[in-house]
């Protein structure tokens, strides 16, 4: 089946093509619009700002998509849309959307959660592809978006054959950080979460405190590669600084990550002049990460040593991060041999439609009233706090 996704939860206009056929899931157009440039003036996403662009771009994006993978919406089988969590301004632009192509089309409408989707985007078939910037031809609303198309080679590997039940799932992203347990598709059981800031909230609210702009995820793994190559650290330089590795050691494998930030800032309080210093600002990066990574890993190890999974999995948008994933598979590879690792790539880590595509088509084989989706349209709201469910 032909599924058309569309994904506006946050600061990201997305929408993607996904052909599925039970062992294949396989992404045939996927465009992304970021407004990061609009909003790393703000230091973070503004609202109202993000709903507007997203309706600039929503209607271009989804025209650029069905260009793009050569079809019409006489060949979509099915449309899919994020329901949330997100911030409402932006989930309503999205979902609104989805609602009224599905009454013009006459096409059955599913809502999925966000999370629900990075779950999923492991399950996308793995493709040669090459990413490339374009200009959208027929359209100037969208001259300050980065708009990317996805150039594909036709060759696939099936990925989702490979992924056996029970899973245990590490979602980290701005918004979540968690521990899932799936005992079959769209099962979910939370064994551990964040109880204060995720750990994308957190590398976002650090580089802020260190003046390195947002995203704060990429920015401060940038710094903290430069610590790792610099010379001095090749000599063994021993790190001068050293962060908590808050709740590393609780009896249960719920996260916390707002102690850590304020460890960072009363670092920096001590040594203001120091923040114009290179070395120090990429020395800190480097150890507020690696205080993450350890917590994020030792939990996933030992979550998974008391639950047995067949598989572990990684998602959310900071699951895009090279040590994190590098880390948390070299631990796997040590200490659950037996257990299986995948990661989704890099560029369905973060926000698309293709993972929300991927998911409603599980979704979408779990429901047995199939006819009822066809008046999704009239029913179907945005739920900023949708639960994973």
């Amino acid at each position: 089946m032909i599924i058309l996704g569309v994904e506006t939860s946050c600061d990201e206009t997305a929408s993607a093509v996904i052909k599925a056929d039970g062992k294949i899931v396989e992404v045939l157009s996927n465009t992304v619009s970021s407004q990061i440039k609009l909003h790393s003036r703000w230091g973070g996403v503004v609202p109202n700002l993000a709903a507007r662009e997203h309706l600039k771009n929503i209607i271009p994006v989804i025209k650029k998509t069905l260009n793009s993978a050569k079809l019409s919406p006489n060949n979509i089988d099915l449309i899919a849309v994020t329901q949330g969590p997100g911030l409402i301004p932006a989930l309503l632009i999205g979902t609104n959307a989805a609602k009224t192509l599905a009454y013009l089309w006459k096409k059955p409408l599913i809502g999925i959660h966000h999370i629900e989707g990075h779950i999923y985007a492991n399950f996308l078939s793995e493709k040669i592809s090459v990413i490339s910037n374009f200009q959208f031809p027929i359209s100037k609303q969208i001259q300050n978006s980065k708009i990317q198309k996805q150039t594909e080679i036709p060759k696939l590997k099936a990925k989702s054959s490979k992924i056996k039940f029970p899973i245990l799932c590490l979602v980290v992203s701005g918004g979540h950080t968690q521990l899932v347990l799936m005992k079959k598709h769209l099962d979910y059981e939370i064994i551990g979460e964040t109880l204060d800031d995720a750990a994308g909230e957190a590398f976002d609210k650090v580089a802020r405190i260190l003046g390195l702009g947002y995203p704060g995820g990429p920015a401060i793994a940038k710094a903290a590669d430069i610590w790792t190559s610099d010379v001095q650290m090749q000599k063994g330089h021993p790190m001068s600084i050293h962060f908590p590795r808050p709740m590393i050691g609780s009896d249960n494998f719920n996260f916390s990550f707002s102690g850590l930030k304020t460890a960072v800032l009363y670092e920096t309080k001590k040594r203001p002049a120091l923040l114009k210093n290179k070395s120090y600002v990429s020395e800190l990066c480097h150890e507020f990460q690696q205080a993450v990574i350890d917590v994020l890993v030792s939990k996933t190890i030992r979550a998974a040593k008391k639950y047995q999974p067949k598989t572990i999995l990684l998602a959310g948008g900071v699951s895009a991060n090279a040590e994190l994933r590098n880390q948390l598979g070299e631990a796997v590879k040590r200490d659950l041999s037996e257990i299986k690792y995948y990661i989704p790539d890099t560029k369905y880590s973060l926000d698309n439609a293709a993972m929300i595509a991927a998911a409603a088509y599980y979704r979408y084989r779990s429901i047995k009233n199939k006819k009822a989706l066809d008046k999704n349209w009239q029913s179907l709201e945005a739920d900023a706090s949708l639960k994973l469910k």
